[in-house]
């Protein structure tokens, strides 16, 4: 990366205002389900403690639309922070105001803060001038760790920068943007892209992208019969975007020039309802019933996708091969986790039903690295800037 970096910058006795990622699943019981997002901020926030900061935490949760949510308050992830740090996290009931201002003047070395939950007020996603000056009187060096947001224009990662002596970024946006670079710019080859979800729309930019850098593309998910239905097969009630089927085209005919192998499912596992109860069976592509619908890869596809891996050596993975949600059509998605994971090859996953799927297969600790960020990590897989990092303060500036 060409950014400052956190531990690039002089710390001691300085207010460190950390912008982290503590969008934490939590149950209806109100008790976080999943605490990786915290932990993976930990290396950020103990170091600036360890240099004698005083640290100053934000962040969002959830969509609260500018709204005080008392289901959204921050005030949970200050009570994990403490008990993972062994160190009391002082909770504040609003990340501006004259409280908080007053929290922040009473800071000393070593003390850390967690502001509430950002999006409580409409100023931080339109990125208000005031209300990013407000939050960046409360900082001497500004840290933006939190990748996952890094695709957004808000207040808190683009309009504080403007206004800070130094923006640098934290450990795990450091560590996010390297596994990335070793994967897109100068991979070990073959290199693999196994692409799932539901629409081609959301991905086409994604598609186009790899279509420049990689060597195989995997297709599976919903967008398989957006595919299949350009290549003239009957789908079914299978989803299909009948406006994307020249772009569908156009893409197999990019990657064939290209020498870029183009693999898509030989059969698939409908269901005559969208339902975890119905009835179920495998088909060949070109053979769904007409009133059915494809709703994940079959067993076929399974040994065509692991073979396709043999020989990988880097493999990037976004978006499941079904709707892994429901029991019946979870298989394809499990086995290509086992593949992925099982591979001898650099493995980078992202994106939200993809880690949870991962996660939920017992296999995360078999995969290189796992990125915080969904929307982001497309962005990056599209060739798009990050503005959450453009913001930060360059080397040598």
């Amino acid at each position: 990366m060409d950014k400052l970096c956190i531990n690039e910058v002089f710390l001691k006795d300085k207010r460190v205002f950390i912008r982290a990622d503590f969008n934490v699943p939590v149950n209806g019981e109100g008790n976080i389900t999943d605490d990786t997002r915290i932990r993976e901020v930990l290396p950020s926030i103990n170091y600036a403690l360890d240099e004698g900061a005083k640290v100053i935490l934000a962040s969002h949760m959830g969509r609260p639309r500018g709204k005080v949510d008392s289901h959204l308050s921050l005030n949970i992830v200050a009570k994990r922070l403490s008990r993972l740090l062994g160190k009391q996290v002082k909770f504040v009931n609003d990340c501006v105001g004259d409280e908080v201002k007053q929290v922040v003047e009473d800071l000393q070395p070593g003390d850390i803060i967690l502001l509430e939950n950002l999006r409580f007020h409409p100023e931080e996603r339109q990125n208000d001038a005031g209300f990013s000056k407000e939050l960046a009187s409360f900082a001497d060096v500004y840290v933006n760790d939190a990748f996952a947001t890094a695709h957004r224009c808000h207040a808190s990662n683009v309009g504080i920068t403007k206004y800070v002596p130094y923006a640098v970024a934290g450990f795990l946006m450091v560590k996010e943007i390297q596994y990335f670079e070793r994967a897109m710019q100068n991979p070990v080859r073959p290199l693999v892209a196994i692409l799932g979800g539901a629409k081609v729309s959301g991905k086409i930019g994604v598609i186009e992208n790899l279509l420049k850098k990689v060597d195989k593309v995997i297709i599976g998910g919903g967008m398989t019969f957006t595919f299949l239905k350009a290549l003239g097969y009957e789908v079914g009630k299978s989803l299909v975007e009948d406006d994307m089927l020249k772009t569908a085209t156009r893409v197999m005919k990019v990657a064939k020039e290209r020498q870029v192998k183009f693999y898509l499912p030989v059969d698939c596992v409908v269901a005559d309802k969208f339902d975890p109860r119905a009835e179920t069976k495998v088909v060949p592509v070109q053979e769904v019933p007409k009133q059915w619908s494809a709703l994940d890869i079959g067993p076929a596809s399974t040994t065509l996708f692991s073979e396709v891996l043999q020989n990988a050596k880097t493999i990037i993975w976004n978006g499941p091969m079904g709707v892994f949600e429901m029991d019946a059509f979870s298989r394809g998605t499990m086995a290509m986790v086992n593949m992925v994971a099982n591979s001898y090859a650099l493995t980078i996953v992202g994106g939200g039903d993809t880690d949870v799927a991962v996660h939920r297969a017992g296999e995360s600790y078999k995969i290189s690295y796992i990125s915080t960020g969904g929307g982001a990590f497309l962005q990056l897989l599209e060739g798009k800037q990050l503005p959450g990092i453009t913001a930060l303060t360059n080397k040598g500036a």
